[in-house]
């Protein structure tokens, strides 16, 4: 649910109710939409009424399948057959010439409402023999036959806020799940999606803590959020967002929204905002093409055939050749563009080297692979203390701190002061970023290594236990 609406090439159809043992079929989604109309209105009907069920009918099916209605549940399907919770589906049926040529035109159009991305649970009924507080397919002959045209038909059962997207997008239909869990370091949009969603279910469930700042970086903060959900739902608190936890958090999100009910809340385009680049390549610039690079230049410092880059923010030429030397020696596609795949073996082997090596005196240390965010514990937590206290000496601006490992109210002040200092965002998490901008001041100052500016210098480090 992290990206715009589309409309799916297939969609999978469950041939009975939900929890029967029911063959599934796949279809294409315009087949789907044939399908149903043939089977649910008439051919003779007028051609406004017909629209109008056909907008309702693909409407429906799309919201289905953009909250994952169905795989939310655990279920393998996207929609059923069955008109006690769906539509109907006939496997096999004969189409009506006219619906056909009316759903080629109209299939990659859906029915929202204003102020709201998400395709609109339209919730009909025939009208007779079943009355609901959405739409009458009988009553919409009525209407078209007073002369309303589709829209205004539509906008009769359902209100005059709801308005038509055309020519949406079609592309394969993918899960949500990213496929490998989100844990404590992971960093990416699908954090921020997941970020957002324990936020608005922990308005209907305050035992969830708040997460605070959502910013896609899965720190300490989401991790315990996580937990206290999945300790409210039944799940092994581990603080890890696997598959189950994953789908969870979706259903519980559509179910506090009301997703799937005429008075959705609705989802706004700020509730699946993108932080994070879905891939970096020649020409970006910013603080994810810095990371990459960071990566690279610690994963270079171990590997001969990866060359260093300079830490500089702009994907350029150099930055490619490293990215298509570490592709190769990873068994990936050399192509020089940093894609999710990409992304997950370089921080793998970064973080691989990190776990391996010791730091030896008076040398600074890479950055942890996790975030540092407050709550945290342990070595870094001492070498980030301890790196501040003597930017501190420099920088009156910055407070100091007690050198004990925990990362407390005070080291995060600290580091938001540090942020403010050097121009980052003032979050008080320490990313890669962050550390990099740290360790690299205290380097200067204490060290003193020569090195250019935003150059990486070659940690001396060793592998160890």
């Amino acid at each position: 649910m992290a990206d715009l609406p589309f409309v799916p090439e297939n969609i999978v159809v469950h041939l009975g109710a939900p929890s029967s043992d029911a063959p599934n079929v796949t279809v294409s989604f315009p087949d789907y939409i044939k399908n149903v109309a043939s089977s649910e209105i008439f051919p003779t009907w007028p051609e406004s009424a017909i629209r109008a069920n056909i907008l309702a009918q693909i409407s429906f099916a799309l919201n289905r399948i953009y909250t994952e209605w169905y795989p939310s549940r655990g279920y393998a399907f996207d929609i059923t057959n069955n008109t006690a919770f769906d539509q109907s589906f006939v496997q096999g049926r004969d189409i009506f010439d006219n619906i056909s040529l009316l759903v080629d035109e109209l299939f990659n159009d859906y029915v929202r409402r204003q102020g709201s991305i998400e395709p609109y649970f339209t919730q009909y009924c025939n009208g007779t023999t079943s009355t609901c507080d959405g739409l009458s397919q009988w009553g919409t002959v009525d209407l078209a036959n007073q002369g309303l045209n589709s829209v205004e038909i539509l906008q009769s059962f359902y209100g005059d806020d709801i308005e038509i997207v055309t020519d949406a997008p079609v592309r394969n239909n993918q899960p949500s799940y990213p496929g490998t869990p989100l844990r404590v370091g992971s960093t990416g949009n699908d954090v921020l999606t997941k970020q957002i969603q324990l936020n608005r279910i922990s308005r209907n469930y305050p035992a969830i803590p708040k997460i605070d700042p959502v910013d896609g970086v899965f720190g300490t903060a989401t991790e315990d959020a996580v937990v206290a959900f999945q300790e409210i739902f039944g799940l092994t608190p581990d603080g890890i967002i696997g598959k189950e936890t994953w789908y969870r958090i979706a259903f519980l999100y559509n179910s506090v929204k009301r997703l799937a009910e005429l008075d959705s809340e609705g989802i706004a385009l700020d509730d699946i905002r993108k932080q994070f680049s879905e891939i970096l390549q020649l020409g970006d610039t910013g603080d994810e093409v810095r990371v990459v690079q960071y990566f690279l230049a610690v994963v270079s410092t171990f590997n001969d055939a990866v060359p260093s880059v300079p830490i500089n923010g702009i994907f350029d030429e150099a930055t490619r050749n490293a990215v298509i030397a570490f592709q190769q020696y990873a068994g990936l596609t050399p192509d020089g563009i940093v894609g999710e795949e990409t992304w997950d073996q370089l921080y793998d082997a970064y973080r691989g080297i990190v776990s391996t090596i010791t730091v030896p005196e008076n040398r600074i240390a890479p950055y942890p692979g996790t975030p540092l965010t407050n709550g945290a514990q342990g070595e870094y937590v001492l070498f980030l203390q301890s790196y501040l206290n003597r930017i501190a000496a420099t920088y009156p601006a910055i407070p100091t701190v007690t050198v004990d490992g925990v990362f407390g109210e005070a080291t995060e002040n600290a580091v938001i002061a540090f942020q403010r200092e050097f121009g980052l965002s003032p979050n008080g998490v320490v990313g890669p970023i962050t550390w990099d901008r740290i360790a690299s001041l205290y380097e200067d100052l204490s060290v003193g290594a020569e090195k250019q500016t935003g150059q990486f210098g070659g940690y001396d480090m060793a592998e160890g236990v």
